[in-house]
């Protein structure tokens, strides 16, 4: 199975390396699951698309998707699920309101036939 993250960012500094730290530890324990994070940068004016860049570096998984200005979150996400090419698709913000940890659950519905 194939797994994309599409997660909207909009000045997350602050919070891109817990997200990317709790990420990888949740997908790396799904079994039998290929998974990238698609970040979609909406116009960050902080240093979230350089971060991004990093993580990017060090982990060919988390990809970056620039989008030239401040679209709005849903031209973000459509954005992202335009690129996304995974057998499923999560969507999460990237303040952490969306937990990672929530990932598996989400993926067992899915198994169960949710959509």
């Amino acid at each position: 199975m194939k797994l994309d993250i599409v997660i909207p960012i909009y000045n997350e500094e602050e919070n891109l390396g817990e997200l990317q730290r709790r990420l990888r530890d949740v997908c790396n324990r799904i079994e039998g699951c290929d998974w990238q994070v698609l970040y979609v940068n909406d116009g960050s004016v902080d240093r979230s698309l350089s971060i991004m860049i990093d993580q990017h570096q060090a982990d060919p998984r988390f990809t970056v998707l620039e989008l030239s200005r401040n679209f709005g979150h849903q031209a973000a996400i459509t954005a992202g699920l335009m690129h996304a090419d995974g057998d499923v698709v999560v969507f999460m913000d990237g303040d952490l309101q969306d937990q990672p940890e929530v990932i598996p659950d989400l993926l067992e519905a899915w198994q169960r036939g949710a959509q």
